[in-house]
C-alpha cells in the first residue's frame, strides 16, 4: 500500500565524539540530533556524545528512507566518508551518490564544510 503522509523522512550520518560514524533514520532531523546529544537517542550515541551531523538525505516515504538507511549501514567507513564527501557544496540529486537504492529517491542536504570530516 503506498504511503500517503506528507511527512518528510530523513536518513543521516553523524560523527561521534570519538570519530566514529552513526547512521540513522528520523522524521524530524533537528529533534533527533538534539535527542542524541541529550543522551536519549540511540544506545550507541549515548556513550559517544556529542554528535555532529555530517550529511542527511530526504525521502518522501518511510520505506524508501529505511531502505537507504540499511544500504548506508552496509557500507564500510571509507565508503561512507566518500558518500559524505559527495554531499559537499550545493544540494544534489540522490541519484549522484552511486547507491542504487538512493538513486532518484530524494535530495542530499549538505551539512558540513569540505575537509571538516
Amino acid at each position: 500500500m503506498p504511503e500517503t503522509s506528507d511527512e518528510t523522512h530523513y536518513v543521516y550520518i553523524l560523527k561521534c565524539a570519538d570519530g566514529t560514524l552513526y547512521t540513522g533514520y528520523t522524521n524530524n532531523l533537528q529533534r533527533r540530533i538534539a535527542t542524541h546529544n541529550a543522551g536519549k537517542g540511540g544506545h550507541y550515541t549515548r556513550a559517544h556524545r556529542p554528535v555532529t551531523l555530517l550529511a542527511s538525505w530526504t525521502f518522501p516515504g518511510k520505506s524508501e528512507a529505511l531502505r537507504a538507511e540499511y544500504q548506508i549501514k552496509c557500507l564500510t567507513r571509507q565508503q561512507k566518508l566518500q558518500l559524505i564527501a559527495q554531499t559537499s557544496g550545493q544540494p544534489q540529486s540522490a541519484a549522484t551518490t552511486g547507491l542504487p537504492s538512493l538513486q532518484g529517491k530524494g535530495t542530499i542536504l549538505p551539512i558540513h564544510s569540505p575537509g571538516e570530516v
